[in-house]
């Protein structure tokens, strides 16, 4: 029996298959495409004939595939199901947060422990100190992982029990990178239109990110105590800095679709007696548009 098997060997589960040879544990590969393998197996791998096979083999099982539909492909296979049994199966491939519930309950009607996990990080950047991976699940199962997921990510961020937390916690940080990309591109417009160096552009952006990493990290304070007090910055400036992005870019016949969407945030923040809070203060009126989620309504009653 090896220590530890990779199930999935594109970019991503090659890398966490190396990373764990290079140190020196023993490990077992399976991959769809058998040939995926061959450079691991000449570097010390095992390889698994089935997905079965490759769960029998170790007692961690790592599952990096490119989405769940795969991930139950590889659990509806023959033999896995006897085989995952006494297994602790941990998926670190991408999902919703219903998809980790649903892989949880199928692993533990059938006997096995299960963990749920994302990579924030390219390959490139995986087995560094800093490298993040958030995870949830069992506490007593992490100790079980812990010091092999520390071989692949130097950061492990353990998100609860709650085994949908490391899903939804994906979820949110790809709403801010994609929110982020978005400015940024309109931005670029804008910087165009004026006939103003984009490649500049893009080293103040980089130069202002850090600041603004640490604004975000206390507007999520804000939220988290459901205090809007003003602290920071007052929402009423940002109503009047949004109106003037929207209506340059109209003016010049830009796409504004996207100041229009903050914009039309703020002005109901305003019509709602938010406008002298806390900028974070916009998540009332988002909170609005909401089915009722009930730990938002004791938190909020509280």
């Amino acid at each position: 029996m090896t220590e530890v098997t990779v199930i999935g060997l594109g970019p991503m589960g090659s890398t966490l298959a190396e990373l764990m040879l290079k140190a020196g544990k023993s490990v077992t590969v399976w991959n769809r495409s058998p040939d995926k393998a061959n450079g691991l197996i000449e570097r010390g791998a095992k390889r698994a004939t089935d997905p079965a096979d490759a769960i029998s083999a170790s007692p961690v099982i790592l599952i990096c595939v490119y989405d769940y539909d795969a991930v139950e492909t590889i659990l509806a296979a023959n033999g896995v199901s006897g085989a995952i049994r006494g297994r602790l199966v941990i998926n670190l491939g991408t999902g919703s947060p219903g998809d980790a519930s649903r892989t949880e309950a199928f692993v533990h009607r059938h006997h096995g422990s299960y963990l749920d996990g994302a990579i924030q990080a390219a390959p490139s950047q995986m087995g560094q100190s800093d490298t993040p991976l958030l995870i949830s699940g069992s506490r007593s199962q992490l100790v079980v992982a812990e010091a092999l997921l520390k071989i692949l990510a130097g950061n492990v961020v353990y998100l609860g029990e709650k085994i949908d937390a490391a899903a939804s916690m994906d979820l949110s940080t790809l709403s801010y990178i994609y929110g982020s990309i978005a400015g940024f591109l309109h931005g670029a417009r804008i910087a165009e239109a004026a006939g103003v160096d984009v490649a500049a552009y893009g080293g103040i952006v980089n130069a202002i990110s850090p600041s603004f990493g640490a604004f975000f990290q206390h507007e999520g304070g804000v939220i988290a105590s459901d205090d809007f007090r003003v602290t920071e910055s007052p929402l009423r400036i940002s109503i009047a800095a949004v109106r003037r992005i929207r209506q340059h870019s109209e003016q010049l016949g830009l796409n504004s679709e996207l100041p229009a969407l903050v914009d039309n945030w703020l002005m109901r923040a305003d019509k709602s007696g938010f406008a002298d809070e806390e900028l974070a203060a916009v998540i009332k009126v988002l909170r609005q548009d909401s089915f009722q989620l009930p730990h938002l309504a004791s938190q909020r009653s509280i």
